[in-house]
């Protein structure tokens, strides 16, 4: 089913998306403002050149895989002091 702002939208299809498009490696900023450590519901540093995030207070370092931030604990490495 087409809508009149999907027939006056001359973008492809693929994308017409409600998030922005980000750089293949970073993540949408708007995520990060509300991503929160899963151990300790704290803050996250974003080190955008090692694509990581780092919870100081649990001491642990998240992975960003493909612009995905990985927020298991167990996927996690501790942080070096």
């Amino acid at each position: 089913m087409t809508t009149p702002t999907d027939r006056d939208d001359s973008r492809p299809p693929e994308s017409r998306t409600a998030v922005p498009q980000t750089r293949p490696g970073t993540v949408d900023p708007r995520l990060l403002e509300v991503l929160v450590c899963p151990v300790t519901k704290g803050p996250l540093d974003y080190d955008a050149e090692a694509g990581e995030l780092i919870s100081r207070a649990a001491k642990l370092v998240y992975p960003i895989r493909e612009g995905i931030p990985i927020m298991l604990p167990e996927e996690a490495r501790p942080l070096a002091d």
